[in-house]
């Protein structure tokens, strides 16, 4: 198999995480191993978070920290900074949830989507940040920082990512 047909199944996993996270994660585990026997680790951190996040939508959430933080560590080495901004707040989500502090990492992730221009990973980032703000009582101070960020979008209003900030914004009352 090429590097191609690895990367064709993890993305077929991807697929099927939202309906069965158990099966998508085995099935992502094997082509990523696969991918690797055949020195096709281009990507490694991009497969890594997203194996993270499906861990993540099960509960799992220190494993998913420890694939996170190798995905840093691998980005960081190779220079594949382009899922950094997202590794960071996937990294403080899981933190957070841990119960630790992770706030710092959705900072980070928001600065590194705003360097990179990268507006998907911006709003997703200022999004968890905005629903961290509203639960500690921040509300002006969560619209504040998703409003502009949102109204950046002009199509697109039905993908799940705006949804979710439109949401959150009505409900800081925006």
């Amino acid at each position: 198999m090429t590097a191609y047909e690895h990367w064709a199944r993890f993305c077929q996993a991807l697929a099927l995480a939202r309906s069965d996270p158990q099966d998508a994660i085995e099935i992502m585990h094997d082509a990523m191993g696969e991918a690797e026997k055949i020195s096709a680790v281009f990507l490694r951190p991009l497969h890594l978070g997203h194996l993270a996040s499906t861990y993540m939508s099960i509960g799992q959430t220190e494993v998913a920290l420890g694939f996170l933080d190798e995905a840093l560590t691998i980005a960081l080495r190779s220079e594949e900074q382009f899922f950094s901004a997202e590794l960071h707040r996937l990294r403080g989500e899981a933190l957070l949830e841990l119960g630790g502090e992770g706030e710092s990492e959705l900072q980070h992730a928001l600065a590194v989507a705003c360097q990179q221009e990268a507006k998907l990973w911006e709003l997703r980032a200022a999004v968890s940040l905005a629903r961290l703000r509203r639960d500690q009582g921040r509300h002006a101070e969560a619209q504040d920082l998703l409003a502009p960020v949102y109204g950046w979008f002009t199509e697109g209003f039905r993908t799940p990512d705006l949804k979710d900030a439109k949401a959150l914004l009505e409900t800081l009352g925006a």
